[in-house]
């Protein structure tokens, strides 16, 4: 049985991400948890002088309440899975910290959030809240883009540099991942010239290649650009990439590729999910 938590803000791009997931993991036993958290500003910058706190906290309880029940609504008009099972959370402290508590209190497998793409050179490409949860949780993190639609997952890529040893937990999470849409694994390396491999790179190849090696259907690639967000868009147009996974311990490396494309011609980051590992 997989945990799933799916942060909402009742807005369409939250119902994109709840509807991915649904899809994503359609064949695999879950409990998914809607949270939504007020903003804590709002339950407290709320009150007035003929307001006490407790009467403004029990008006947005009872709208938030409200706002979840016709969300379930939405959802069991879906065809739903029979395995999946469905549980709502209102919270109104910190939105990280309730994060936190919810992925500790009910054993979160993975984290589900929906994030629009920017649609202007200054703006980033990931929200806020979406941004924080990646950096600041340690669980897997599934981001859906705005304008991403569920289709079979055929091939996932993962960007490196080779540069960091990653733990079984991390290669677990992958296999996993892949297994349950019998999908295939392109590990792609970028480098910003055509160099040989350093013997600590030889070195994690060889064990990322030797755990995969049995089960997984996987491949190696390089390429050299100097921009890595443009290579990455280069690989993900010229095969059937359907999402890319990274790890967030190598933050240089992963932030370049997740937070800064707001290049026009750089458009991975609004159509294709990011699966985002911690160790």
């Amino acid at each position: 049985m997989k945990n799933i938590l799916i942060p909402t803000d009742f807005s369409e791009n939250s119902w994109n991400a709840i509807t991915y997931a649904l899809s994503f993991f359609e064949k695999v036993r879950c409990n998914f948890y809607f949270l939504h958290i007020s903003p804590y500003k709002q339950v407290i910058g709320n009150e007035s002088f003929f307001e006490s706190t407790h009467q403004v906290v029990e008006n947005v309880t009872r709208n938030d309440q409200e706002q979840m029940q016709l969300l379930l609504k939405r959802v069991q008009k879906l065809p739903l899975n029979p395995k999946h099972h469905f549980f709502t959370i209102n919270e109104y402290i910190f939105f990280i910290d309730t994060i936190r508590k919810q992925v500790e209190e009910k054993g979160i497998d993975f984290i589900v959030m929906g994030t629009k793409g920017a649609s202007g050179l200054k703006e980033k490409t990931v929200g806020s809240n979406t941004g924080d949860v990646i950096t600041k949780v340690k669980c897997p993190v599934l981001v859906i883009p705005e304008k991403a639609k569920y289709s079979k997952i055929n091939e996932i890529a993962f960007p490196t540099d080779y540069n960091i040893f990653y733990k079984s937990k991390i290669l677990q999470t992958i296999t996993e991942t892949l297994t349950i849409n019998n999908a295939a694994l392109r590990v792609l390396h970028i480098a910003k010239k055509e160099k040989e491999l350093t013997e600590l790179q030889k070195r994690n190849k060889n064990i990322l290649n030797d755990f995969l090696e049995e089960d997984i259907d996987h491949s190696f690639h390089s390429l050299s650009n100097t921009n890595i967000e443009q290579a990455v868009q280069c690989f993900v147009e010229s095969r059937d990439i359907s999402m890319i996974t990274m790890v967030a311990k190598n933050l240089n490396f992963f932030q370049r590729i997740l937070f800064h494309p707001t290049v026009e011609k750089i458009s991975y980051h609004i159509n294709i999910p990011f699966l985002v590992l911690h160790e």
